[in-house]
């Protein structure tokens, strides 16, 4: 799995002109999922995620109950290193990926955090005001 994590002061996903996740002080989550992740993988993200010290002073969502959007983003395996049109090979079909990412998001709220989605399969509009900037690459 890959994450994209970015500490926002709000973020929110818009389908069909309809707001369908936001969140206000938190963390967007962008996700993508690979062939060879398991279930496994996807609670050991969330936990990595929650407990991420990104937030001011050092701390993490699991330290100030901050809320998190998660968005599952195939995009982040694509690979253009051959040209210009990236291969999306390595990300992981929908009926594989979309479990997954249920199962980080169920983690994540089993673990007390407010979790907020996109949606799956959907063409979102994906918005944010990122603070600081800060972005971490989690990468497993």
């Amino acid at each position: 799995m890959r994450a994209v994590v970015q500490t926002v002061g709000r973020a929110r996903v818009t389908v069909d002109d309809a707001v369908v996740g936001a969140i206000d002080d938190g963390l967007l989550v962008l996700l993508g999922v690979t062939h060879s992740d398991t279930a496994q993988t996807a609670l050991t993200l969330a936990r990595k995620v929650h407990e991420l010290r990104i937030l001011d002073g050092e701390r993490s969502a699991a330290d100030v109950g901050a809320p998190i959007l998660v968005v599952s983003q195939f995009t982040l395996y694509g690979d253009a290193r051959k040209g210009r049109r990236p291969s999306w090979t390595a990300a992981a079909p929908a009926e594989v990926a979309e479990p997954l990412v249920t199962a980080v998001v169920e983690e994540l709220r089993a673990r007390g955090a407010k979790v907020e989605t996109g949606r799956f399969r959907a063409q979102m509009l994906v918005e944010s005001v990122n603070v600081g900037p800060r972005t971490v690459l989690l990468d497993l």
